[in-house]
């Protein structure tokens, strides 16, 4: 009804802003979506309920004025998001969170024809389900969520009905499972049967917006593929059982597929907003709150509120104080919850031995 794309470029900041108005139910919903160009956008309603379309486009029309006078400017290119009005509601979808690997373990793992291995990608977790001419977004906690509408449309291209899972960066999902094809429950099979499904489904209608992750599961392949990764600075890799069956949640311990990151990241909880754009960190131990330290907020960013919860990543934790060590800011985690924000997450500073006397 009505919608604008604006953007706001200056240094290193490069961001985007949309808002639009809707109609739900009997009346109209302000909503916006808003972050980094090429990012996965988050995104919201300035009404907490359907208003008249007058109330509603006051609502917009402020928003709108209000952005252009912090220097954003309209503009056609921009990431257009299809927006649901079941934002939030559970859908009884979870998906299947892995524990991670220590890297003495990996040797083993690669090495074991047992398992495979894919490229950890460095998005966020997204599913989508498929069903007739309805296609939703589901996140890690289960929750609707907006996806962007290019992935929609190229869903929609599919003839059959899913539920795929995969992780999303801009407006591309990169699925690694399918967890229902046609109404038939694909859990309880094998790792490996379920990415068929998902090759067979996805490979001859592959676009640049859905895309199937690419799997290595014969021992060379393996070795030259982690190195290969490695190498080039990505985040990880995941490793899965061929003969594991889609299990929701995290295992307490081991399981039977695992990740591995060549770096370290860490979700936390913001505690309080400092000085000069940055904001303390804290953890949960034994279901209180401890600090992990601070971490300064790019001008590229918003800075969180407290309570939020945010993503960094850091070279290693102190073991002393549990504060760690040269963060980085990669921004904030929506579908990610606070208690999941432990301080068993954290990799320490390796143990140096004294030099005999």
């Amino acid at each position: 009804m009505e919608q604008v794309t604006l953007y706001y470029r200056q240094g290193s900041s490069d961001k985007i802003y949309q808002a639009s108005i809707a109609a739900q139910g009997s009346g109209y919903v302000v909503q916006f979506a808003y972050g980094r160009r090429g990012s996965t956008l988050s995104t919201g309603t300035k009404t907490t309920a359907p208003v008249s379309y007058g109330e509603a486009k006051r609502v917009y029309d402020t928003l709108v004025t209000e952005k252009t006078r912090k220097g954003y400017t309209s503009g056609e290119d921009g990431l257009p998001y299809q927006l649901s009005s079941n934002e939030s509601r559970q859908t009884g979808v979870h998906c299947q969170l892995l524990n991670a690997v220590e890297e003495k373990q990996i040797a083993e793992l690669l090495n074991n024809p047992v398992y495979c291995l894919k490229e950890k990608l460095d998005g966020q977790r997204l599913l989508i389900r498929k069903k007739g001419n309805t296609v939703t977004g589901i996140n890690r906690l289960g929750l609707t969520v907006s996806i962007p509408r290019s992935i929609e449309s190229a869903a929609l291209r599919f003839q059959s009905d899913f539920i795929l899972d995969g992780e999303a960066i801009g407006d591309t999902l990169h699925v690694f499972d399918a967890l229902e094809h046609n109404g038939e429950d694909l859990r309880p099979i094998g790792y490996w049967n379920r990415y068929q499904v998902a090759s067979t489904l996805i490979g001859p209608a592959e676009t640049d917006r859905i895309r199937l992750v690419g799997t290595e599961y014969k021992e060379p392949g393996k070795l030259l593929l982690f190195e290969k990764l490695k190498k080039e600075g990505r985040e990880g890799v995941v490793f899965k059982c061929l003969d594991a069956p889609y299990t929701a949640g995290r295992p307490n311990s081991g399981g039977s597929q695992f990740k591995f990151k060549f770096y370290a990241t860490a979700s936390f909880v913001v505690g309080q907003v400092n000085r000069r754009r940055s904001v303390s960190l804290s953890l949960f131990d034994a279901g209180k709150l401890v600090s992990a330290g601070n971490v300064t907020i790019p001008v590229n960013h918003n800075v969180p509120c407290a309570g939020a919860v945010v993503e960094c990543r850091y070279l290693y934790a102190f073991v002393e104080s549990g504060a760690i060590y040269q963060p980085v800011y990669l921004g904030r985690r929506d579908d990610i919850a606070p208690d999941e924000c432990v301080v068993s997450q954290l990799k320490y500073k390796p143990m140096v031995e004294k030099e005999a006397a």
